[in-house]
């Protein structure tokens, strides 16, 4: 099932109808409503939902932002923080996402779990450095690489265990009104959970139907960039517990939320692991042109008929 993120438009809009009708106007009837949404887009949202104008695939947490957050920043507070006020906000937030994702009669809500402390800088961006320059078949980038996931390693349990436990209590939230947590797989090594994290954290939650893994094409993609994992590899093995999709595209080697179709990701093959029935949802970025969209669509319901119906 084909849906299309709200991320791309929100931030050219201050009336939310206005934002849903461009979304329309590309050719889609689902959408994700996603991060970074300011309360006051909130009455034309409902406005164009109540008059039939979309149907709501899902919602991604924070929704919608927590207002005392001047900018998109889905990560402000985090499950996993130190500070417990942060963990509280997150937890407040993310209910009263639960609560409007039941409003719009959305199928999940897609969760961002939180980091290990490690500065970022340090590591993945400096491993993305290496391999932009061409660097990465040398000692060197082996060498940060296995120092990198040594020290995560090291001290990532407490916050993964800080993750388990948020999501131990959402669960009971998501169960009482019929709304999945999808967790979703993140780009940076750093979130949490990592892929060894995400296994563990599915096998936990095996036996609750509210907790399930969300694949984001292009996160993974930038993470099979980086010799991380095999995407290929990786997305038949959490095919059993995926409840959607974030698609994208990939620019060599770290240009993701690019239109699908347009880049290195083969989705021909990759799509062979994912029931088309579920949620495809076109999360791009705002610097992405309409009439490129427009026609990228045309293209994947040609290639990818069986994605298209409800």
């Amino acid at each position: 099932m084909l849906s299309f993120s709200s991320c791309w438009n929100n931030s050219r809009h201050s009336e939310g109808d206005e934002m849903i009708d461009e979304i329309v106007n590309l050719g889609f009837e689902d959408i994700e409503l996603s991060h970074g949404m300011t309360i006051s887009k909130l009455p034309g949202i409902q406005k164009a939902y109540q008059q039939g104008k979309f149907r709501c695939s899902g919602v991604h947490n924070y929704f919608p932002s927590p207002v005392e957050v001047m900018i998109d920043a889905p990560d402000a507070y985090e499950f996993s923080s130190h500070r417990p006020y942060e963990r509280a906000r997150a937890m407040e937030m993310t209910l009263r996402t639960l609560e409007l994702a039941a409003e719009f009669d959305a199928k999940y809500v897609v969760m961002h779990m939180g980091s290990v402390p490690m500065p970022s800088k340090k590591w993945t961006k400096r491993l993305t450095r290496m391999l932009k320059d061409g660097h990465q078949l040398e000692r060197s980038f082996a060498k940060h690489k296995l120092k990198f996931v040594k020290k995560r390693e090291k001290i990532a349990p407490l916050y993964y265990q800080r993750a388990i436990e948020a999501l131990e209590q959402l669960s009971e939230k998501a169960a009482e009104l019929k709304i999945p947590l999808a967790i979703e797989s993140r780009s940076r090594y750093e979130d949490v959970p990592n892929e060894s994290e995400m296994v563990r954290l599915q096998e936990h939650f095996k036996d609750n139907p509210w907790v399930g893994y969300w694949h984001d094409f292009g996160h993974v993609q930038l993470k099979h960039n980086l010799g991380f994992l095999d995407h290929d590899q990786w997305l038949e093995k959490m095919a059993p517990y995926l409840i959607g999709c974030h698609v994208h595209d990939v620019y060599w080697p770290d240009r993701d939320h690019r239109v699908p179709l347009t880049g290195e990701l083969n989705f021909e093959k990759l799509l062979r692991h994912v029931d088309p029935k579920l949620p495809l949802v076109w999360e791009l970025s705002p610097t992405r042109e309409a009439d490129q969209i427009k026609e990228a669509l045309q293209v994947w319901k040609a290639k990818f008929p069986e994605t298209l119906g409800a």
